[in-house]
């Protein structure tokens, strides 16, 4: 039977893979997990975190998490429709003892997932998450009377994470006008909130949620709308997230884009000048451009290499003592200020380098010069076969002889979707564009379901 758990928690199509039954014995087997590990803290009842995105299902799923976790004598804490780091952070700071948020992220408004935060607001090793899916549905011995979990609301959350947010800033935004494209997500408040605060000029776009547009054609998988919207505003930048805030992509006054690459670059290199960076070293996947690696390089910063999920990102970081790191994506880990990739902090971050420097966007991304980039995602195919097929592989081989030193080539299985992503870099792009849709060509065929 496949893992339960993705990278990135349990994710898929709410009501039909990711049901309310699901939902509430995940939530009673992680409250029964972490207790007998001595993850909760002694003498008293264990206290529960619980948010989400503003999807529909998330309404049901919410009900059933909290309930699960009411009936294992968890008190719950419902901070509502609040970005994942936000639950995160909130889950530190009230020192409760597990977090949940439920949440998709970018993907399409049917599905949904659960993430679990442990003490501290730190992500679950995969040694519990496993343990978590063993105890599913086991016969247990319910509290009852005084000893079942109690429900509180808790709308102070908000405002808690906007002003840790604001407060990590290095400076003021002042004489900035931005556009911050919401996703019709969890950041719909807390993102032009954070920068307004800060001084911004804030034009608020795809930030009315209705449970049903999540996502749709807007947000960190849409930069078009954030392009448009800035240069019909005459802004200087624009931030995208996406439907739970914990990525961040940018596009400056032209509306050209900044990945999470460049943005990971500029943050590097603000944290260096300022005597920030741990061990002037930056941690990355093997997803990143090769013009970000040379970029660092060039400026004698350390890139260490990981398999992608911010959640490896996140091993590497506190294995090597790192606070800086991140995806092409959009996840940005920054340690000193929270424990999760986190939209809204890294778009504090970046913005206070352009108005702290006086310099555009365009000119402190312009560090890294990309190497022309095509990734297709090739969908409706057996993932789990991607390493195995002998077809697949005689193509990956010819692919890789072809580019020789002049670029790189990477299949890999997505870790929260039925996707084979298919990623090629080239000296050119028309070389990157036909290598990559011959071998997406080649997946799809051998692949196929």
């Amino acid at each position: 039977m496949a893992r339960l758990f993705g990278t990135d928690g349990v994710r898929g199509l709410a009501n039909s893979d990711l049901t309310a039954e699901l939902a509430l014995d995940l939530s009673v087997a992680a409250a029964h997990v972490l207790g007998e590990i001595g993850a909760f803290g002694a003498g008293r009842r264990p206290v529960a975190v619980v948010g989400r995105d503003p999807r529909a299902s998330g309404e049901f799923l919410e009900a059933a998490v909290v309930a699960g976790l009411a009936s294992a004598g968890a008190d719950v804490l419902r901070v509502g429709v609040l970005p994942t780091p936000a639950v995160a952070f909130l889950t530190g700071m009230l020192d409760a003892d597990l977090g949940v948020m439920l949440s998709a992220s970018h993907n399409p408004m049917p599905d949904n997932g659960i993430k679990f935060f442990a003490k501290g607001g730190q992500k679950l090793d995969d040694a519990i998450e496993d343990a978590i899916e063993a105890r599913l549905r086991e016969p247990w011995n319910r509290p009852t009377g005084a000893e079942v979990g109690r429900v509180h609301e808790h709308p102070e959350g908000l405002e808690t994470y906007i002003s840790h947010i604001v407060g990590t800033a290095p400076a003021r935004l002042e004489g900035l006008r931005v556009v911050v494209d919401c996703a019709h997500g969890a950041a719909y408040r807390a993102a032009p909130e954070a920068l307004r605060r800060l001084g911004a000029d804030v034009i608020a776009v795809c930030a009315e949620p209705d449970g049903l547009n999540i996502n749709h054609n807007c947000g960190s998988t849409h930069l078009d709308v954030v392009a448009a919207e800035v240069i019909a505003a005459g802004a200087d930048l624009g931030i995208a997230h996406d439907g739970d805030a914990d990525r961040c992509l940018a596009v400056d006054a032209t509306g050209e884009m900044v990945d999470g690459d460049q943005i990971l670059a500029v943050l590097a290199l603000a944290m260096r000048s300022q005597g920030t960076l741990r061990r002037d070293s930056v941690v990355s996947t093997v997803m990143s451009n090769e013009g970000f690696r040379l970029a660092m390089r060039s400026e004698g910063i350390h890139v260490i290499d990981t398999a992608v999920g911010d959640r490896y990102v996140l091993e590497a970081m506190k294995a090597g003592g790192y606070n800086l790191g991140g995806e092409q994506s959009g996840h940005v880990v920054m340690l000193d200020h929270g424990t999760t990739g986190d939209g809204v902090l890294t778009a504090v971050h970046l913005l206070a380098q352009v108005a702290s420097t006086g310099a555009s966007l365009a000119e402190l991304a312009g560090v890294v010069q990309r190497l022309p980039q095509v990734l297709i995602n090739v969908k409706g195919v057996d993932k789990s076969r991607v390493t195995l097929d002998e077809g697949v592989k005689t193509a990956l081989v010819e692919a890789e002889t072809e580019l020789g030193d002049t670029g790189r080539v990477l299949l890999r299985p997505s870790g929260t979707e039925p996707v084979v992503r298919v990623m090629v870099e080239a000296a050119t792009s028309e070389q990157a564009e036909a290598v990559a849709r011959r071998l997406a060509a080649t997946v799809q065929a051998e692949l196929a379901l």
